[in-house]
C-alpha cells in the first residue's frame, strides 16, 4: 500500500468513526437535551465552534488583566518600599552612605513612573489575580449560558466596561475619585440588579422595545465593529492607526517607526494626587513612516488568506487553522514576526511562556469590594453607567447573535433568552466578588456560530477552555493579536448580510439603521450605536406619532360632543 493510499484509508476511517460518534451522541440523553438533531448540528461541529470562539477571545485573559491592573487594584502607598530622603540616591547607597542620608516612607508619587519596586511587585501580583478572576467569571457565565440557555454564546469581562472601570472610575493607579474596592461594590450591585431585572422578565421586554430597523442593523453594526477591531494593532493586524490630520489612516509599520500620541507626563494637583494625561492608552498607535512594511501585518494577511480560502472550500475549522498557523509561526524567536522580541519585555514574556503550566491563587482581589463609599455621588454615577451600558450592550449583542444564528422568530424572541439574560448577571456577581469588571456576551461568539455552533455545547466547550486556562495561561496569553485579527474581519463580512432585511426605501427605517451601523465602530461601543439609532428613530417618527395622537384626540372630542348633544336633546324631550 502506497503512502497516499494509507493516508486516504486513515482519513476515511476517521470520517466514518467521527460520523458514528456524532450519531451516537446526538441520540443520547445529552444530544436530546441540547437538541442537536433539531438544530442540525453534531458534537464535533460544536467542539470546533467552541474552539474557534475561544481562540478569537483568548486575548481577553491578558488584556482585561492589564487594563484593570492599571487601576492599581488594592495596591497603595503602603506597598511601596522605603526610599532615600534624597531622591537622587539609591537605596543601597543611602544605607551605606554618609550621615544625613536615611530611608523614609515614600509619598503618593511612588505609584507613578518611575514606579517604586514594592508597588511594581504589588501590581504584578494584582495582574495575575485578575487573570484568574477573568477566567473564573468567564467560565461561570459560559457554563450557565450553555447548560441552561442552550445557546452557542460565550461571556467574558467586556472591553470598554473594563476601560471605564480602570481609567474613569478608579483612575490610573487609583488617581480617581472612587477606590478600587468601591468600584467593585458598584459592579456587584449592578450584577444583582441585572439578576432581578432578568428574573422578572423585564430585560426581555426591554429588548422588544428596540425598534425593528435598529435591531436588524445592530448585527451588521457589530460586524463592522468586529472588523474595525481586527484591523487595529492592539487586537488585530494593525492595518489602520492614528492620523493627526484625518484621525484614522493607513498604518502597519514596524514597531521602531511607531510613536505615542500623548507622551506620559505627571502633574501634581492641589489635593496631592498625581495624574497621568494620556497614560499608556495612546502608546505606539502613530506610524511615523514605513507604512505597510510591518512583517506581523503580512503574516496576519497570510492568516486572512488561509481562512478565506478554507471558507470558500467549506473546510471545517477554517477559523482555527488560520489562528493556529499564525500563532505557531509567531512563537519562533529570532524572526521578524516573533511575539517574543529581543527586549526586556519580550524576554519576560518568553520566560512566562516557557512555564507552559502556571497555577495562580488569588491573593488580593477576591472579596475586596467595599460598600463604605456609597455615600459618594460618584459611586452611584458609576453604578448607573455600568447598568445602562451593559443593559443595552448585552441586549443588543444577544439579539444580534440570535438573529445571526437563525434563532430569532417573527416576534423578536428566541429560545433560551430567559437564562441567556440571567447568565451575564450571575457572571457579573461572581466576577466582582473576585475583583473583575462587568461580564458581557462577547461578539466574538459569532466566530463559533460561523463554524456551525448552534447549541449550548459550544458555550460549554468555551467554558472548558477557560477552565484549562487556569493551568495553561502562559500559552493562551501568547496568542498574538495579528492571529486574532483575520477571523474578526471575516466574521464582520458574514454579519453584513443582515442589511438585506432593512427597508432602505423608507428613510424613517434607513436613517436609524445606518446611524446604528455607523456609530458602533466609530464610537467603539455597541451601546452608543444603539442609543443613537433609537434616538434617531424616535425623532424621525415624532411627527407621525404627534399627528396620530392629535387625530385620536380630535376624534375623541367630536365623539364626546356628539354624546353630550344627544344627552341634552333627550333630556329636553323628557
Amino acid at each position: 500500500m502506497s503512502f497516499y493510499e494509507l493516508v486516504k484509508s486513515l482519513g476515511r476511517r476517521w470520517i466514518e468513526g467521527e460520523a458514528k460518534m456524532n450519531d451516537k451522541i446526538s441520540k443520547s440523553f445529552l444530544g436530546r437535551y441540547f437538541k442537536m438533531e433539531a438544530r442540525k448540528t453534531c458534537f464535533t461541529k460544536e467542539v470546533r465552534a467552541g474552539t474557534a470562539t475561544f481562540l478569537t477571545m483568548a486575548y481577553i485573559l491578558a488584556v482585561n488583566a492589564s487594563i484593570l491592573a492599571d487601576s492599581g487594584g488594592t495596591c497603595s502607598v503602603a506597598d511601596c518600599t522605603k526610599v532615600c530622603n534624597v531622591p537622587q540616591v539609591s537605596v543601597r547607597d543611602c544605607v551605606n552612605g554618609t550621615r544625613g542620608l536615611r530611608l523614609v516612607n515614600p509619598g503618593v508619587e511612588c505609584k507613578f513612573p518611575p514606579l517604586n519596586p514594592g508597588y511594581e511587585q504589588c501590581l504584578e501580583r494584582t495582574r495575575r489575580d485578575l487573570i484568574v478572576a477573568t477566567v473564573v467569571s468567564s467560565m461561570v457565565g459560559c457554563f450557565i449560558m450553555g447548560v441552561f440557555a442552550n445557546l452557542p454564546l460565550a461571556l467574558a469581562p467586556g472591553m470598554g466596561a473594563n476601560a471605564y472601570f480602570a481609567y474613569d472610575v478608579v483612575g490610573f493607579h487609583g488617581s480617581g475619585k472612587v477606590s478600587y474596592k468601591g468600584a467593585l461594590a458598584a459592579v456587584f450591585l449592578e450584577g444583582c440588579l441585572f439578576l432581578v431585572i432578568s428574573a422578572v422578565g423585564l430585560r426581555a421586554r426591554l429588548g422588544k422595545l428596540i425598534p425593528k430597523p435598529v435591531r436588524l442593523s445592530a448585527a451588521a453594526g457589530i460586524g463592522l465593529f468586529l472588523a474595525f477591531i481586527g484591523l487595529q494593532a492592539n487586537q488585530g493586524i494593525g492595518l489602520i492607526g492614528f492620523s493627526p490630520s484625518t484621525l484614522l489612516g493607513l498604518a502597519a509599520c514596524p514597531a521602531q517607526y511607531k510613536a505615542q500620541v500623548v507622551p506620559i507626563a505627571t502633574t501634581t494637583t492641589e489635593t496631592g494626587m498625581t495624574v497621568l494625561p494620556g497614560a499608556s492608552a495612546s502608546g505606539d498607535i502613530l506610524c511615523l513612516s514605513h507604512r505597510m512594511e510591518s512583517p506581523t501585518f503580512w503574516l496576519g494577511v497570510v492568516g486572512f488568506v488561509i481562512i478565506s480560502y478554507c471558507l470558500i472550500k467549506n473546510v471545517k475549522g477554517a477559523m482555527i487553522y488560520g489562528i493556529v498557523v499564525v500563532t505557531l509561526v509567531s512563537w519562533l524567536r529570532g524572526t521578524a514576526v516573533t511575539y517574543f522580541p529581543d527586549s526586556p519585555q519580550g524576554d519576560r514574556s518568553f520566560e512566562y511562556f516557557k512555564k507552559v503550566v502556571d497555577v495562580h491563587r488569588i491573593e488580593t482581589t477576591a472579596g475586596a469590594l467595599s460598600f463604605a463609599e456609597f455615600r459618594k455621588s460618584e459611586v452611584w454615577v458609576a453604578l448607573v453607567t455600568f447598568l445602562y451600558v451593559d443593559l443595552l450592550d448585552t441586549t443588543g449583542t444577544l439579539h444580534s447573535m440570535a438573529r445571526f444564528a437563525g434563532f430569532m422568530d417573527e416576534k423578536g424572541e428566541f429560545e433560551g433568552q430567559y437564562f441567556a439574560f440571567m447568565s451575564d448577571g450571575a457572571a457579573i456577581v461572581v466576577g466582582s466578588a473576585l475583583g473583575s469588571s462587568p461580564v458581557a456576551v462577547f461578539i466574538e461568539s459569532s466566530t463559533g456560530i460561523r463554524e456551525g455552533g448552534r447549541t449550548g455545547v459550544t458555550a460549554i466547550v468555551v467554558g472548558f477552555y477557560f477552565f484549562l486556562a487556569l493551568f495553561f495561561t502562559p500559552l493562551l496569553a501568547a496568542i498574538p493579536p495579528w492571529a486574532v485579527g483575520p477571523p474578526l474581519v471575516l466574521v464582520g463580512v458574514m454579519m453584513m448580510k443582515a442589511v438585506t432585511d432593512i427597508q432602505w426605501d423608507d428613510m424613517r427605517q434607513a436613517v436609524p439603521a445606518f446611524v446604528t451601523m455607523l456609530l458602533m465602530p466609530l464610537t467603539y461601543s455597541i451601546s452608543y450605536g444603539l442609543i443613537a439609532g433609537i434616538g434617531t428613530y424616535l425623532v424621525l417618527h415624532a411627527w407621525d406619532w404627534t399627528a396620530f395622537a392629535l387625530t385620536c384626540l380630535t376624534k375623541y372630542m367630536k365623539e364626546s360632543r356628539k354624546v353630550t348633544s344627544t344627552s341634552l336633546h333627550v333630556n329636553n324631550v323628557v
